[in-house]
């Protein structure tokens, strides 16, 4: 992805799945989805260090069901602060859009230290506008989430699926490159078999990710890792 890139509103569907049946999709998926190029081992291990207000604004609206919401998230992979994005994932009528820029681990460690006047005079628009809401809204770093992702890709219908597990909280943890952090279950969060797809999403897709018992269930992994506080 670009500097800056807007990707625009997609579909988006999340089913919580057992481990008995993250072994069948993973075996479903790997024989006919590519697995994404960018992962190391086929997979990413995701830090994020989620945005809120002293209001939980986003963690009320994602709990209320607010139609029209939007939250706010520093994000790397793999242990590689060399590429560290800053996001804002919007979501209107059921559908996703996720907006991105690229931010430098120094720039990172000063919006967690509560250094924030750089970002005014920054020329990527979304850390400004991320500013703008810290200043009117009181949006801070809230807490560190961690989790393990299996990410597959199918270029017709622009399809992105993947296996969300090991999901971990650092409680009220907001340094992320902290070394000491510690991490720890987000209670039962279960494994979300995630689906995302532009237009239309193909019917070998629908079938690949059919189970029999499971159902479509709004998940939050910002939500389940606010349990503790």
């Amino acid at each position: 992805m670009k500097e800056g890139e807007t990707i625009v509103y997609r579909h988006e569907m999340k089913q919580e799945i057992t481990m008995e049946e993250l072994l069948i999709l993973r075996q479903r998926l790997s024989a006919v989805l590519k697995r994404d190029a960018h992962a190391v081992n086929g997979i990413y291990e995701i830090r994020s260090l989620y945005f809120d207000n002293a209001r939980d604004k986003a963690l009320r609206e994602k709990k209320d069901g607010i139609n029209i919401r939007e939250k706010f998230r520093i994000r790397y992979y793999n242990g590689n602060t060399k590429f560290i994005k800053l996001e804002k994932k919007s979501k209107m009528n059921g559908l996703s859009r996720k907006d991105s820029t690229l931010l430098t681990k120094e720039q990172t460690q000063d919006m967690i230290n509560g250094e924030y006047e750089w970002m005014k005079a920054s020329e990527a628009p979304l850390v400004r506008e991320l500013y703008i809401k810290m200043m009117t809204e009181g949006l801070r770093p809230k807490t560190v989430v961690d989790y393990v992702r299996e990410p597959f890709v199918f270029a017709p219908g622009n399809v992105r699926v993947t296996l969300d597990y090991n999901i971990r909280t650092g409680i009220l943890e907001t340094d992320m490159f902290n070394p000491q952090c510690v991490m720890v279950p987000a209670g039962d969060a279960p494994i979300i078999l995630e689906i995302k797809w532009d237009a239309y999403l193909p019917d070998l897709i629908k079938d690949l990710v059919h189970l029999e018992n499971s159902h479509n269930e709004p998940f939050s992994k910002y939500a389940a890792c606010r349990i503790y506080g």
